[in-house]
Formats: C-alpha cells, sequence, structure tokens
C-alpha cells in the first residue's frame, strides 16, 4: 500500500512537550557517560568528570557545567540513602553545615553565571587538574589531616570543640563555592574538613558529606537553571541514567576493587587535563 505526501514518520527521534532528542549514537554516548558517572560517585567520586566532558561536546563549558550539575543533583540522593540511619543520629550537625552548603554553591553559581565564557575556558583545564591531583594524592592528603588533628583515645575523641564547627561552617562554604562553581572532588574536601574539625567515624561523615552534596548541586542547579543554562533535554534523561547508575554501582561495592576504579578515574581524568589545556590553551584541536 502507497500512501501520498510525506511519509516520514519520525523514528529517529522522538518530542516530548517543547523537547526533541536525536536518537543518534551521540546521544547514546551522553546517557551512557551518565550512567558511568552515577555509578562512580556512588562508590569512589569522580564521575562528574566524565559526564561534564562529554556534554562540554555538545554545548559551550558554562552550559556543560549547569547541565551537569542538575543532571547530578537527583543521583546524590541515591548515595546517601545506604547511609540514612546515620544521618538520624547526627541531624543536627547536618542541619548546621546545611546552610554554608547551600548558600557558598549559589554564591559559587552567581560568580559563574557572572564569568565571562572565554575566561571559564581558560580556567577548566585547572580546575580539572586540580580535580585530579586531590584523587592522586587523597590518601597523603588524609595522612597529613591525621597529623595536623592526631585521634584521641579518650571518650570524647569524636566531640567537636567551638573552633571546630568556626572551622567547619567556614570552609564548608568554601568547598560549596568551588561545588557552585564546577564542583569536581568536592567530597573529598568535606571529607579532609569533617576530619579536621574533629568527626572521627567515616560512616558518620560519609553521612553528612553526601545529603550536603546534595545541597550543594541542588542549589547550584537552582541558580543555573533561572540563568537559562540547563539544557533540560540532555539533563533530564541523563539524571535518569545516572540515578540507575549509582544505585546499581551501591548494590555491587562490595565486588568493585576501589583502588582500581580510582586508578581509573585518575587515568581518565589526566587525559582529560591534557586534552583541555590542549584544546583552550595551545589551539590543538580548535
Amino acid at each position: 500500500m502507497c500512501f501520498a505526501g510525506n511519509t516520514d514518520l519520525g523514528l529517529s527521534s522522538y518530542q516530548i512537550s517543547d523537547f526533541r532528542f536525536s536518537m543518534d549514537w551521540t546521544f547514546l554516548l551522553l546517557l551512557a557517560t551518565a550512567f558511568i558517572a552515577g555509578a562512580i560517585n556512588a562508590v569512589a567520586g569522580g564521575g562528574t568528570l566524565f559526564s561534564f566532558t562529554a556534554l562540554s561536546l555538545h554545548m559551550n563549558l558554562q552550559h556543560a557545567n549547569a547541565t551537569n550539575s542538575a543532571l547530578l543533583t537527583p543521583a546524590s540522593i541515591t548515595s546517601g540513602l545506604a547511609f540514612f540511619a546515620e544521618l538520624r543520629k547526627h541531624w543536627r550537625r547536618f542541619l548546621i553545615l546545611a546552610l554554608p552548603s547551600a548558600a557558598g554553591a549559589w554564591a559559587g553559581a552567581v560568580f559563574l553565571v557572572s564569568t565571562s565564557e572565554d575566561l571559564f575556558r581558560r580556567v577548566v583545564p585547572f580546575l580539572i587538574l586540580f580535580a585530579v591531583l586531590l584523587f592522586a594524592f587523597k590518601d597523603h592528603l588524609m595522612t597529613i589531616v591525621r597529623r595536623v588533628r592526631p585521634q584521641s583515645a579518650n571518650a570524647n575523641a569524636d566531640r567537636i570543640s567551638l573552633g571546630g564547627w568556626v572551622w567547619g561552617v567556614v570552609f564548608q562554604f568554601v568547598v560549596a563555592f568551588y561545588g557552585g562553581y564546577f564542583g569536581a572532588g568536592i567530597g573529598i574536601l568535606m571529607i579532609s574538613s569533617f576530619s579536621l574539625m574533629g568527626m572521627r567515624d567515616m560512616h558518620e561523615m560519609n553521612a553528612l558529606k553526601n545529603p550536603l552534596a546534595f545541597l550543594m548541586n541542588g542549589a547550584a542547579a537552582l541558580k543555573y537553571a533561572l540563568g537559562g543554562l540547563v539544557h533540560w533535554e540532555y539533563a533530564l534523561p541523563m539524571a535518569a541514567c545516572a540515578i540507575i547508575g549509582g544505585l546499581i554501582s551501591a548494590r555491587a561495592s562490595r565486588r568493585i576493587n576501589q583502588l582500581y576504579l580510582r586508578r581509573f578515574v585518575i587515568a581518565y581524568g589526566a587525559v582529560v587535563a591534557v586534552y583541555m589545556f590542549g584544546r583552550f590553551w595551545l589551539g590543538w584541536f580548535s
């Protein structure tokens, strides 16, 4: 049977409201990188670099960073579910650190919105390099932290002094500002800060870190959305893939070799850093 007129039924794409997704391999690659980002963030951290790099190939870096924050916000909730029981025990500490986390991330996002695209392109390679160095020297950083704040043998070892709270609130704002501006490596920075405050229980620190990261990403994403920087046609489906990746990875976390995964993230980040320096400083790929 033949039909007159245009017989293109548009099977290569679909439309939801005003969003149109091109079902080609590049979009599928974006979904795959979001899945990987969610999976890596759930067990080791560093997944931000994967989804950000993929998005940067489809839009300018500021929009890629904003869209990345939006898609990773819901995924950070799933990462924190495993420590929900621990968080209930320390909800007061969470509330104290929540305000500087949200305020700092909002301020960082405002700073990004006011930054020119050309300047941000120049800064991004250094931010990625900083994140890679954080992952590469995480153990050394924690060793330094333990030397600065050695563990006490008395029963009040986990008690936080007034000075510790002042440090924690101020540094949490700084970490959140960085998180709102870019974000890769904020988990390591928060764990280091918590240790310097006087916390010793790693489960407690992870229980605080994950919801605070959610607040940072959420506050920054809200500012970016209000500024029109978020590409929701990418953020929504990629967020779903990141959530699925995080859930699957969390279930398999005991069977994943953390050392090999961390080395993979470091190697990938180093390649991305070289690419970004070559692209925006040396003009290799222009």
